[in-house]
């Protein structure tokens, strides 16, 4: 969420210290007040959004916001730190976006201002006589003479789509976001000696919590914009704390087990001893060329966006990084938390309600009850966000039931199981309260012959087999069944032959679950966030792209 005061007030009491590192740029705090306060004069300046005070109301017009369409991080960054001061709604858009993609988006959305360039025309030039005073503003008094910020403004929008489907543009409060810090830090121990990479676009709101996150805690954000698996093997020695799908995460171990000799965490690390800054330090490790003598390396990895596979927590440990995975949604933020792999409980704040879908699949769709939830979509577009009337939401995700009944949430009038609140940390293992056992979005299972099959479930088992990077469970059309299993494999090296893959279906799936249908592609077909793309990978199975081919 925009914290543009809090950066602003991290820049009078060390101006010199690195706020982001990017590709093209590298800003010392105050250097980065300098582009936010100049943004936000321009902002001012610009006659569609000219007068505009802090955003406080719920029917949110085209004049209030702004399109952040800029391909440097740091330049991101900066404008949605000039939106946030000016009091406009900064929208971040994906710069991967193919011109006429985003000309259709925003047309429905039709922001006052589509920001292409940094710093934005109108500017004040720092450092220039006459130009303008935007140097002197914050040096003077932070952000005072900007006015305060309000829990309630509106103060962010970025796009849904998760694996599949058309951006949806969503709208929620500062509160929404900046309240959960404290919980946020909690989990992941950050405070502001720290480097967090942050290795995906800005424009998912996974890399701009953490990013944004990181600046208001002081810390030092390296921003790498598209995710490149090179250039997160190399900064990943730069980094105490870094954010990613498990995918990205999984890169980066990758590299400090490469780098460690194959996974073995150095006694000195191992025991605590030989600190640096307060951290434990790896003063006995083997470094890759290019890395010896860097004192830092991760301890801690966020994870979110997809369930975390099988064993990575405990290779993460073995190079000493601690694994916090966690649960959320763009419309619904934080939710369910695991810090230590005993399974998801609910975050900090957070109500969570499973409601049965049928009486035999044994699943519900999960619900959710949170000072974090998002304020709806703009321009009156439909999604799987959806509300009641008691303040639940939720996004049309699917877990198991309880087992056994948990505790009853209050204040409701329903009687099915549900998960309590509470906060992770003060959970007790022996009270039988519910763990959300998450199987992917209702919207994404396979419907097969009268089965419900849901893609993560399948996938879970064939990610287990040897000699696989990833793979992606989609539906393909049937003529009686409705739609077959459909898997479609990325071999990390050779081809995999179709037979063990068969075997490993045979052995760890029901029979509705086995795919019917096998692909292999070289490369996966990814969102710009790193997951697979469903969608890319349906439409190249339909239209019968070469690169995706049969496997043998």
């Amino acid at each position: 969420m925009p914290v543009a005061r809090e950066v602003m007030a991290h820049a009078l009491g060390k101006p010199d210290e690195i706020a982001v590192r990017s590709p093209e740029r590298q800003l010392s705090y105050a250097a980065l007040a300098d582009d936010i306060e100049a943004g936000a004069v321009a902002l001012r300046r610009h006659d569609a959004l000219r007068g505009q005070d802090a955003v406080r109301g719920r029917d949110v017009r085209g004049d209030q916001i702004v399109a952040v369409d800029l391909a440097e991080p740091a330049d991101t960054l900066a404008a949605i730190l000039a939106c946030d001061l000016a009091g406009v709604i900064p929208l971040v858009c994906d710069a991967a976006w193919e011109t006429p993609r985003k000309a259709e988006i925003l047309d429905v959305i039709r922001p006052a201002l589509h920001l292409s360039t940094w710093p934005p025309p109108g500017a004040p030039r720092p450092g220039v006589p006459g130009g303008g005073g935007a140097r002197a503003s914050w040096r003077r008094s932070g952000a005072d003479e900007w006015g305060a910020a309000a829990p309630h403004d509106l103060a962010w929008a970025g796009f849904s789509s998760g694996s599949t489907g058309r951006p949806r543009a969503i709208v929620r409060t500062r509160a929404s976001w900046t309240e959960s810090y404290p919980a946020a830090v909690a989990l992941s121990g950050m405070d502001e000696t720290d480097s967090v990479l942050v290795p995906g676009p800005l424009a998912s709101s996974l890399f701009c919590f953490a990013a944004l996150h990181g600046l208001a805690t002081g810390a030092r954000v390296i921003a790498t914009g598209a995710w490149s698996a090179r250039t997160a093997r190399d900064v990943v020695w730069d980094a105490d704390i870094m954010h990613g799908v498990p995918h990205m995460i999984d890169v980066m171990v990758t590299e400090l087990e490469r780098a460690s000799g194959g996974g073995q965490q150095d006694s000195d690390a191992a025991s605590g001893e030989g600190v640096v800054a307060g951290r434990a330090a790896t003063a006995g490790q083997a470094a890759p060329a290019g890395t010896a003598g860097r004192a830092r390396r991760p301890r801690m990895a966020m994870v979110s966006g997809a369930a975390t596979p099988e064993g990575l927590r405990e290779r993460a440990a073995r190079v000493g990084v601690d694994v916090v995975a966690y649960y959320g949604a763009v419309e619904l933020s934080f939710v369910a938390v695991d810090p230590d792999g005993a399974g998801m409980r609910p975050f900090h704040g957070v109500e969570i309600d499973v409601r049965p879908v049928d009486q035999d699949s044994g699943l519900g769709e999960v619900w959710v009850r949170s000072p974090w939830v998002a304020e709806g979509y703009l321009a009156g577009a439909s999604g799987p966000f959806r509300t009641d009337d008691a303040g639940w939401a939720t996004v049309g995700d699917l877990a198991d039931l309880a087992p056994t009944p948990a505790p009853m949430i209050m204040n409701t009038k329903r009687l099915h199981r549900s998960i309590s609140v509470h906060d992770h940390r003060d959970v007790e293992r022996d009270i039988g309260v519910g763990e959300l056992r998450l199987r992917g979005r209702g919207d994404g299972a396979v419907l097969t012959g009268g089965a419900t099959v849901i893609p993560e479930d399948v996938e879970t088992v064939l990610r287990a087999v040897p000699g696989i990077s990833d793979v992606a469970v989609v539906g393909m059309p049937h003529g009686t069944l409705g739609a077959v299993v459909t898997a479609v494999i990325e071999p990390a090296s050779e081809s995999i032959p179709r037979a063990r893959l068969e075997e490993a279906a045979r052995e760890g799936l029901a029979w509705a679950q086995r795919p019917r249908r096998w692909f292999e592609v070289d490369r996966m077909p990814r969102t710009s966030t790193g997951k697979p793309a469903r969608a890319a990978i349906s439409a190249g199975l339909a239209s019968g792209d070469r690169a995706v081919r049969p496997l043998r």
